[in-house]
């Protein structure tokens, strides 16, 4: 799947619920700065690890089951190999969009999530947010 331009508005052009898959509370690893960007961007963000109960002072949940609220947007940060235990539960969130981070492309499940109705990409989201292609 190539990488293509877009941009994600929430409902109204507004903020989105946004679940980050591989949150770290690692400041150097991307899947931190996507949080703290996301966040800096308004968005409400949901770091998902289950190894963890915050990241920075964001609450953090175990699984997208967990996410209280209807998701806009999943930005994945974990390898092929480590999304076979949640693509249950990443197509029955049912979020708009699948964000898949450079390390996270998976073919095989954004033919399923396409196939849900759920559109798969294959991009950086702190690319996509610093560029103003993420959200307004």
């Amino acid at each position: 799947m190539p990488i293509r331009r877009c941009h994600l508005r929430g409902p109204g052009g507004g903020s989105m619920n946004v679940a980050v898959l591989g949150a770290s509370n690692r400041p150097e690893r991307y899947s931190h700065m996507a949080v703290m960007l996301l966040r800096e961007k308004g968005h409400a963000v949901f770091p998902v690890n289950p190894t963890l109960r915050t990241v920075q002072d964001i609450p953090a949940y175990a699984s997208l089951r967990d996410i209280p609220v209807p998701l806009d947007v999943v930005s994945v940060y974990l390898s092929p190999a480590n999304q076979a235990r949640i693509e249950e539960e990443l197509v029955r969130s049912r979020p708009r969009r699948v964000i898949f981070n450079p390390g996270a492309e998976n073919p095989a499940l954004a033919d399923r999530l396409r196939a849900a109705g759920i559109e798969p990409m294959n991009a950086c989201t702190l690319v996509l947010l610093r560029t103003g292609q993420f959200a307004p």
